[in-house]
């Protein structure tokens, strides 16, 4: 299976594993299963940090996100042209940029985004998988 991690699904995996539900913990654990990661998620990720809405425990918020990205087993998915198109026609409750990019790449990509927003759950267009 191949799943797209929602930004908080990427943050708590690293930082606060326990919010995770076991099912989750589980999948991310099996080798059998690829992850990836949307460049949306490093730029929400540095947003979130200068906001102080989530805190990191580095002298440097840049670095620390880079090397998490290396360090993690996920693989990019590229934004692309196409993906900036689809998300302006998804059918979401919200405007927030970030989960409509994110969002736009699970359909362009083909994979199941692992979230707890229930925004994205409840889209009858994404093909999903709870966290919480």
């Amino acid at each position: 299976m191949n799943f797209l991690l929602d930004t908080h699904v990427w943050l708590w995996s690293l930082l606060e594993p326990h919010l995770l539900n076991s099912a989750t913990k589980v999948a991310m654990a099996n080798p059998s299963y690829r992850f990836y990661l949307s460049p949306i998620t490093t730029w929400e990720t540095l947003l979130l940090a200068e906001k102080k809405r989530i805190l990191i425990h580095h002298s440097n918020p840049q670095q620390w996100v880079l090397q998490s990205v290396r360090n993690s087993n996920v693989v990019e998915a590229p934004l692309t042209h196409e993906i900036a198109v689809r998300s302006r026609q998804l059918q979401v409750p919200h405007q927030d940029p970030a989960d409509r990019f994110i969002a736009a790449t699970a359909l362009e990509y083909g994979l199941t985004l692992m979230t707890a927003d229930s925004n994205l759950l409840n889209s009858p267009q994404l093909v999903t998988w709870s966290v919480a």
